[in-house]
């Protein structure tokens, strides 16, 4: 399947009002998909990604929802289904990053909303619109994971705990819709400027590629990798070469 193939199909795009969403949202738009762009707390920065993308000359809505909220998570895919129509690529890419100093000071609260964001509301979407993806015979869904999952990071147990079992979530739903036209994949940025996961303290320096990624090189790859009908299954790890893996 050539990037040019994504016209007309509907995407959805968790956390696209941040960074690496609203480059995503650019790169769809560019390559003819519509957009959902869904967002939490910045309804503003949400629209005005979503204008960015009907600008290209593709529809393109903003729905926001606490992710956190099973029952606003569900509401999500079923508004977009019914704005949009089938949801044909899914791009689960919020994320919640709460740094902690350590163990002891990790309350249950920051742990449980964390999983709630970063793994139940990826695979609550999952669960609701991969079926219909593969009633159809089409569908790509991309997890945004992070450098966490192969290191454990710097943000604390919650974070990398939720991140790697998207790697879990990935295997599985791969191994079981592949025959069906849907691939799942990952992909793990690390220290990409101009988001909020990047840590005060980060060090270009340490980058073998001797920077810090961008938003668009995130998207790039992505786009890559949904416009392919072979690659299902994988973790792609995007950091300058910082964590050979």
């Amino acid at each position: 399947m050539a990037i040019g193939d994504l016209a007309g199909r509907v995407a959805l795009v968790t956390g696209g009002s941040g960074g690496i969403g609203r480059a995503l949202v650019r790169r769809l738009a560019a390559a003819g998909a519509d957009v959902a762009v869904a967002y939490g707390g910045d309804a503003a920065a949400a629209e005005e990604s979503a204008a960015q993308a009907r600008a290209s000359g593709v529809r393109a809505i903003a729905a926001g929802a606490d992710l956190a909220d099973p029952g606003q998570v569900v509401a999500l895919a079923d508004r977009v289904a019914a704005e949009c129509g089938p949801v044909d690529l899914l791009l689960a890419n919020a994320g919640l990053s709460v740094p902690t100093p350590g163990l002891p000071e990790l309350d249950l609260d920051t742990w449980q909303r964390t999983l709630a964001v970063n793994l139940t509301a990826p695979f609550l979407l999952a669960q609701r619109l991969v079926p219909d993806m593969a009633d159809r015979g089409f569908g790509r869904v991309l997890f945004t994971s992070s450098v966490a999952a192969f290191t454990g990071g710097l943000i604390g147990p919650h974070y990398a705990a939720s991140k790697a079992a998207l790697h879990g979530l990935t295997a599985w739903l791969s191994a079981r819709y592949a025959g069906s036209g849907v691939t799942v994949n990952a992909l793990a940025p690390a220290l990409v400027a101009d988001t909020g996961m990047l840590p005060a303290d980060a060090d270009a320096g340490r980058i073998p590629v001797g920077r810090f990624g961008t938003a668009d090189e995130v998207a790039e790859l992505a786009l890559t990798m949904l416009g392919s009908g072979y690659l299902t299954g994988k973790v792609y790890l995007l950091d300058g070469g910082l964590y050979p893996h």
